[in-house]
């Protein structure tokens, strides 16, 4: 994926199939990816030279410009960032830093300017799915680096005034790292520590 994406974000599932197309047919992109995520939103994710993302994010504002509820332009955007998108989770660092946000768009750009402004490990970034259309990111590093990336991506996302919750563990707990390693998923902990050492099933899911 080449380093220019832009993100926008759709509260109709509709609106944002006619929203995806019109920005296929604008401009050649290298990366078009869209989809559904909870509750209900729809997502549509443009990569390619600057000119051809920009055009394109022209052609879907216009197209779902009433369901339109977030938009994210990175014209620069940080590898782990586009990492961090496609799955890849890391581990480092004795302090966390977590920013938590009302929609994808605004975790993605908090993200990106959390990890460009210090020096900090990311360790994951989730988006949408199973948290109701919140996203959260996870920065890992000595104190005053998590800590300055948290400020960098707070105060890039209150420009817009988008809602953020933010916080910083000063020395994060083994237990609970091992928890966030694992998986964030509460239920996917649970099955795993709750599953009968005879292969019994247990009552989820049965």
């Amino acid at each position: 994926m080449d380093p220019s994406i832009a993100i926008l974000e759709f509260d109709s599932i509709a609106h944002g199939i006619v929203a995806g197309d019109a920005m296929a047919k604008r401009a050649p992109l290298d990366v078009l990816l869209a989809g559904t995520i909870h509750p209900g939103r729809y997502l549509v994710l443009a990569g390619g030279g600057t000119a051809e993302v920009e055009e394109a994010i022209e052609a879907g504002r216009t197209a779902g410009a009433s369901a339109l509820l977030g938009l994210t332009y990175l014209p620069d955007v940080h590898p782990d960032v586009i990492a961090a998108i496609g799955g890849t989770r890391r581990e480092g660092g004795e302090a966390l830093g977590v920013i938590e946000t009302r929609t994808v768009t605004a975790v993605v750009e908090a993200a990106d300017a959390g990890v460009k402004g210090a020096a900090v490990v990311l360790r994951e970034l989730r988006l949408g799915d199973e948290l109701g259309g919140k996203g959260y990111v996870l920065f890992g590093g000595p104190l005053t680096d998590v800590e300055a990336a948290v400020e960098q991506g707070v105060a890039r996302i209150e420009e817009d005034d988008r809602p953020v919750t933010h916080v910083t563990v000063t020395q994060l707990h083994a237990d609970m790292d091992d928890n966030l390693r694992a998986d964030g998923r509460f239920l996917r902990r649970a099955d795993g520590a709750t599953k009968p050492t005879d292969g019994t099933p247990t009552g989820r899911g049965r």
